[in-house]
């Protein structure tokens, strides 16, 4: 069995802005001394990870959840009356079980959320100065955040449900080996494939067995202004606009290559062949249907990949974005608009001669959109098998 697959896939996005800089643009960059427009690998790895694709082919008790809020959400179970799952799904969420009192269900929570990363400083009611109930509770649910995120598979998140309704029971704080919350055989395939980091439980991390690069333009292209208005219904005086403003948007071909470590994928999904298949399953019709939600309801820029080419092998991996060195479209033979079809012609001609010169021959599978040929089904089964 081969140990990579590589996954290299073309989408072309009309008017979108997927992923935002810190000024609200489409993310770029330079490549090739060219401009060229980009979507972050972490954003498109949150877009498959949340996706009805990931929930449908791997079943939620197979995803994880990636929180800061772990001790909000033990709090409000202990103080509310309510289970775990239920204010998992609502925070507001009550419910017949008894209830703690304050002071005993922060340091519950405190304890619990501690065991996934270092804990917000702890809420001061004497040196809170706010009078106003809802603020003054807000307050108190942030100081129970964990400071950075932590990916929490299904397995852990029922650890922490049974462990509270323990706590809920004694009304004790919890210690020792009672607190033995993090798994290293969970079988949350997204923690399996993109990996997690918990700073204080190194021996609990995963390494991520896929490898996603950022998506980028395949030929030079920036970020343009829309100047937009918007009209007052119920004016009837004034014909101006009742609102203006500015967004950015870009459009093009864009071009994303994924490594994913079978071997390492197994590992991490504790030897599971059926787990394996169907999380690569998932990631293959993900990475082909599935684009990051920004501006989509001003842009509704949602897209297929019109190509996509897998191959496999024990081979070093490399992507093909050599093909794309020299911005496509700028020569005179490419003048004809047909940007889709050309970028093809470059990456399977780089890819030709790549397993030319280093005497590889990595078995592929595609399918192409403008030809008509092959079809997602396949390539997903070829990725699986």
């Amino acid at each position: 069995m081969s140990r990579f697959i590589q996954l290299h896939i073309l989408t072309s996005y009309p008017a979108a802005n997927l992923n935002r800089d810190d000024l609200g643009a489409p993310k770029s960059m330079r490549f090739g001394e060219a401009n060229r427009l980009r979507v972050s690998s972490q954003s498109l790895k949150r877009a498959w990870r949340t996706s009805d694709t990931f929930k449908a082919t791997l079943g939620k008790e197979h995803l994880g959840v990636r929180t800061k809020e772990l001790g909000r959400k033990v709090y409000c179970a202990l103080t509310q009356g309510a289970d775990l799952d239920a204010v998992w799904d609502d925070p507001d969420a009550t419910g017949g079980l008894p209830t703690l009192k304050e002071k005993p269900a922060m340091e519950i929570a405190r304890t619990i959320a501690g065991v996934f990363g270092k804990v917000k400083k702890e809420y001061d009611p004497k040196g809170d100065k706010e009078t106003d109930p809802v603020k003054t509770r807000e307050a108190l649910l942030e100081s129970l955040e964990i400071e950075q995120l932590a990916h929490v598979s299904q397995e852990e998140r029922q650890a922490v449900a049974e462990l509270t309704k323990a706590c809920r029971a004694s009304g004790k704080t919890p210690a020792g080996e009672a607190l033995s919350l993090l798994r290293s055989d969970a079988k949350a395939a997204d923690i399996a494939m993109f990996g997690r980091m918990l700073a204080a439980s190194a021996r609990f991390n995963v390494e991520a067995a896929v490898q996603v690069a950022h998506a980028v333009t395949v030929h030079r292209a920036v970020a343009e202004d829309d100047f937009f208005t918007a009209v007052d219904d119920l004016n009837r005086d004034d014909a101006g606009a009742g609102h203006m403003g500015v967004s950015e948007f870009g459009a093009g071909l864009y071009y994303l290559y994924i490594c994913i470590d079978r071997e390492l994928l197994a590992e991490n999904l504790g030897g599971d062949a059926a787990l394996v298949q169907k999380a690569l399953a998932a990631l293959t019709a993900a990475a082909c249907t599935v684009a990051p939600t920004g501006k989509q309801a001003s842009y509704a820029s949602r897209a297929y990949a019109c190509y996509a080419l897998a191959e496999k092998g024990d081979d070093t991996p490399r992507n093909l974005s050599l093909a794309f060195l020299k911005p496509v479209g700028e020569t005179e033979e490419e003048h004809d608009g047909n940007i889709g079809e050309t970028a093809i012609g470059r990456l399977v001609k780089t890819k030709a001669n790549m397993d030319k010169i280093y005497g590889q021959t990595l078995p592929p599978k595609c399918f192409n959109v403008f030809t008509g040929e092959g079809s997602l089904a396949e390539l997903a089964a070829f990725v699986a098998e």
